[in-house]
């Protein structure tokens, strides 16, 4: 049986479901599976003729194997079928030339790629609480810089057996987005803007996560702290699958051939969805390269072409926000795999970046590193233009994310000269960040006086696409979390919430 351990070492070997319920490590670790399993070319082939479900259900096989494949078909049932998901494909392939294609990964119900993960995590933790033993309540903590928060929100709103508490930058959300957290409704929900920025609110919910103190008090009443973030190795490994899924459609629509190498170009602030990315590459999938786009906060790109990690520089708030991140929380994950699993080094590279903000991995592990993937950023400016060109071009409309991983595969191109058959994963629909995108499609004058919710009938009007169920009539909904604290008092948020 595959077991986890944590990145920062303790020689824990736990089951996938003890892994799950706990989100972290006592530690502050994150949990990795002890040993990557391998597909052979023809594993990858058989998926060419399956469903979403079923390949899904056989990736997850793989990773959680005290799950019965009966439980695994049921947790994938309920998350990935038409009532939530408006593509019957799940995560469709939109081909936009002859060697690149889209990856939609927002067709779910909060209209972006964290529900693909986030509809069958609140499963994964019930049948976890089960094979436990689990008697505490489980509180689900959660930092999100927009759409992780929503996507967690509407999946455990009203869970038996768990209560949620989600943490945002007040002012560094879309409209949409906060307006999408702020009428959640749910008996066991709690939404709190925080005045800070993404990074204050993350390290906010970690250290939260490893107060003793408060961990104590916790279990005296039956309660037990786990994260919905991509920290968590049930938000990780469902990732996996549309990569793999994403390959056999390619195949499937004769795109390439079986063994073909691929790129994949991902829109990346937490790491976690190029992380997953890695993992399929591991599993045998043929990637040829692992583009890494970032926006003007371009912390992974710096490190991924230098090997220093350095977060002493200014944040800036971009139109792409959900990747307005200087701490990329699953980069330890990579780090863990690259060193051979030299817990000592990560654990010190952690402090290092805790204590004065950078750290350095040298250069043989930078060879390696280069050796998967290759990185660059886009400029909001540029990002804007790329939304406009894109449409004119394709009549295919971007929204901000997106658009920065469309023109940093451009450049990738243009650098390398490699015309690699390419996948890019859409992560939003263009609805979710419409000031921006009407922006750049129809310009300032257009957009003048129109608030976000007036935009998203002038661009379903202007670009003959509809409304997403999940965005309409969003500013008619009753606003039930209005709270806003400090960075510094989350954690007496947290504790008048549940004591």
């Amino acid at each position: 049986m595959v077991l986890y351990e944590s990145t920062r070492g303790g020689n824990e070997g736990i089951s996938s479901a003890e892994a799950i319920k706990r989100g972290i490590s006592p530690n502050g670790g994150l949990y990795v599976p002890q040993q990557i399993k391998e597909l052979t070319l023809k594993d990858i082939s058989d998926l060419v003729n399956m469903t979403y479900a079923q390949r899904a259900v056989f990736i997850l096989k793989q990773y959680l194997e005290d799950y019965t494949e009966d439980e695994l078909i049921e947790c994938v049932n309920n998350a990935y079928n038409t009532a939530k998901f408006s593509s019957s494909d799940i995560a469709p392939v939109r081909p936009i030339n002859e060697s690149l294609c889209l990856l939609e990964l927002w067709h779910g119900p909060t209209c972006a790629f964290k529900d693909m993960a986030l509809q069958i995590l609140p499963h994964f933790l019930v049948k976890a609480m089960e094979k436990t033993g689990e008697k505490s309540e489980i509180v689900i903590l959660v930092a999100t810089s927009g759409d992780t928060g929503k996507a967690a929100l509407e999946g455990f709103a009203d869970v038996k057996g768990t209560r949620i508490i989600v943490f945002y930058p007040e002012d560094g959300v879309s409209e949409v987005q906060k307006y999408q957290m702020i009428t959640q409704t749910g008996k066991n929900v709690k939404v709190v803007g925080v005045k800070g920025n993404f990074d204050d609110t993350q390290s906010g919910v970690k250290r939260i996560f490893t107060d003793k103190k408060l961990i104590q008090e916790m279990d005296e009443r039956n309660l037990k702290f786990s994260s919905a973030n991509s920290i968590n190795w049930g938000r990780l490994v469902p990732q996996i699958i549309y990569y793999f899924s994403a390959y056999a459609d390619l195949v499937k629509d004769n795109r390439i051939k079986a063994g073909d190498k691929v790129n994949f170009v991902v829109p990346t602030g937490n790491f976690g969805n190029i992380l997953a990315g890695y993992y399929a590459k591991c599993m045998g999938l043929p990637v040829n390269k692992l583009i890494c786009a970032s926006n003007d906060n371009n912390i992974l790109t710096d490190f991924i072409r230098t090997g220093s990690y350095d977060k002493r520089r200014k944040f800036i708030k971009t139109v792409s926000p959900s990747m307005d991140i200087l701490i990329s929380s699953n980069l330890e994950r990579l780090l863990y795999e690259l060193t051979n699993r030299d817990h000592k080094k990560v654990t010190d590279w952690m402090n290092r970046l805790n204590e004065s903000g950078h750290y350095e991995i040298g250069k043989n592990l930078l060879d390696r590193l280069h050796r998967i993937f290759w990185a660059g950023w886009s400029n909001q400016d540029e990002t804007l233009k790329t939304i406009e060109c894109v449409y004119k071009d394709n009549n295919y409309i971007l929204d901000t994310h997106t658009a920065v991983a469309v023109d940093v595969y451009d450049k990738y191109v243009i650098t390398t000269g490699d015309l690699t058959p390419s996948v890019i994963l859409s992560t939003a629909s263009p609805f979710k960040f419409n000031s921006s995108v009407c922006k750049a499609l129809f310009g300032d004058a257009e957009i003048e006086g129109k608030s976000e919710f007036e935009l998203l009938e002038f661009l379903s009007e202007e670009g003959n696409i509809p409304i997403p169920a999940g965005l309409k009539n969003l500013d008619k909904k009753s606003i039930l979390h209005s709270d806003v604290c400090e960075k510094y008092d989350m954690k007496t948020v947290v504790t008048q919430n549940l004591f």
